[in-house]
């Protein structure tokens, strides 16, 4: 049976789920145990996650084996399952009804009044973050799947009611295209996943389906800053909402007031009207786009704009997200999740307000053909720190057909330094890290090793 969005949960009582495990797929997995399926699933390797799952009534199996899904009567599978998986095959000569991910998702969604989907290149985890800590302090309980760790949760994912649901929907292989939003904010549009879209023409299409998706009666939340992001919004039919750090006469105005304690601070206009003052407590200009797409959603709801200042306030980013690895000898090590050029640079740029003595950058690239892509963007924004260190790529799905590597990297930064693995940056660091400097270790892959090989 082939993947599809039309799923009957009344006929359903027990799902498998291959790769339980993962971010999204345990969030996945709790949602239907608290509506009272019986879930079984596999992974490759046993975690917390899966000892979690099995504490709230989850049959897990380490290892993928055909028995495992033997009574299901759905099998979901990530996109690391292949069809060769000795579960999926069975699934499939057994009858068992099978659905990617994405796709399930999107037919779990259908449930929730108000889905509110945050898409863009950049910025879908601290802003998915941001707007559920406003909605949570605000005494609302939406269900929430977030792409990091946001501590007022205590992980990944929370469990709410069914009126509303604040989920990441990445654009990468159209996985958002599966899902059925009433509200999309959308970020920003860049060229990245070149490895799947063609060029930024197609990722700018894929970004406007998306938006088609919350049809006539819903609302796209745009960064009006962002040309190719509005440029998407233009053939859509519904609501649009438009905000902005640069155009007063958007429906949402930042006008950036500087920095208090190193943290951005603004005055927040709705249609021409002053709203009031926000001071973050993360830090960089670009979080004030996304303070203001979140305060746009949560003026959607009609929410007071006091709370939602409080919230912001309080609001201190969601992990691997510029998150305090530790200190030593009054060195500061931070980490961050950055993996695209124009998040690196605003990152960095965002660490040059703090007032540091310099910055040493310890960068880790994701993906051979986001490197290749992007390469002269990636070179540019890690000139910006004092002192660049650079790990090798990190493969993820990819293998090496691109002919590139960290060393090219290197090359092309003047003073960058080459340190293939973690042990050799670590050592690197030992050397010439001194007493007010910041350490900040950036990629999507586990760089964030480093900084803890450091601190050790």
């Amino acid at each position: 049976m082939s993947n599809h969005t039309d799923c009957d949960f009344t006929k359903i009582h027990s799902i498998h789920f291959a790769g339980i495990g993962g971010v999204s797929m345990s969030a996945l997995a709790e949602i239907m145990l608290h509506r009272g399926y019986t879930v079984t699933g596999s992974d490759i390797n046993d975690s917390e996650t899966v000892a979690h799952l099995r504490e709230r009534g989850a049959k897990v199996a380490i290892g993928h084996r055909a028995e495992n899904v033997a009574g299901a009567d759905l099998f979901v599978y990530t996109a690391a399952i292949k069809k060769e998986n000795p579960e999926y095959v069975y699934a499939e000569e057994h009858g068992i009804p099978i659905m990617e991910r994405a796709v399930f998702l999107g037919a779990i969604m259908r449930d929730y009044a108000c889905p509110i989907g945050v898409a863009g290149t950049h910025g879908k985890t601290t802003t998915t973050s941001m707007l559920s800590q406003i909605l949570l302090g605000a005494g609302l309980d939406p269900t929430v799947l977030v792409g990091g760790t946001l501590p007022l949760i205590g992980g990944n994912y929370h469990i709410g009611s069914h009126e509303l649901m604040v989920f990441e929907a990445c654009e990468y292989v159209d996985s958002f295209l599966n899902f059925c939003p009433k509200v999309a904010i959308v970020l920003n549009v860049e060229a990245d996943h070149l490895d799947y879209f063609k060029d930024l023409e197609a990722i700018k299409t894929s970004f406007a389906k998306f938006e088609s998706l919350c049809g006539p009666d819903g609302t796209v939340i745009v960064n009006a800053d962002d040309p190719n992001a509005l440029e998407t919004t233009k053939g859509y039919c519904g609501r649009v909402i438009t905000f902005s750090t640069t155009d007063p006469s958007c429906d949402y105005y930042a006008h950036y007031d500087g920095l208090k304690r190193g943290f951005p601070e603004f005055h927040v206009t709705e249609h021409g009207e002053p709203l009031g003052e926000v001071i973050l407590s993360v830090p960089g200009r670009h979080n004030v786009l996304n303070a203001l797409a979140s305060i746009a959603a949560a003026r959607l709801l009609k929410l007071d704009f006091s709370v939602i200042r409080q919230q912001l306030e309080k609001f201190t980013g969601a992990n691997r997200r510029f998150q305090l690895i530790g200190k030593r000898n009054e060195i500061v090590v931070v980490d961050d999740y950055a993996h695209h050029p124009s998040e690196i640079r605003a990152t960095l740029l965002a660490a040059k307000n703090l007032h540091f003595n310099r910055i040493i950058c310890v960068f880790q690239p994701h993906t051979y053909s986001r490197t290749r892509a992007l390469f002269d963007d990636f070179a540019a924004a890690l000139r910006i720190p004092d002192v660049t260190f650079l790990c090798d790529i990190y493969a993820a799905r990819e293998k090496n057909t691109y002919n590139i590597s960290s060393q090219d990297l290197a090359r092309d930064i003047p003073g960058a330094v080459y340190c293939g693995d973690f042990e050799t940056a670590a050592a690197n660091l030992r050397r010439i890290a001194c007493p007010g400097d910041l350490i900040l270790t950036m990629g999507a892959g586990d760089v964030y090793r480093v900084g803890h090989l450091f601190l050790d």
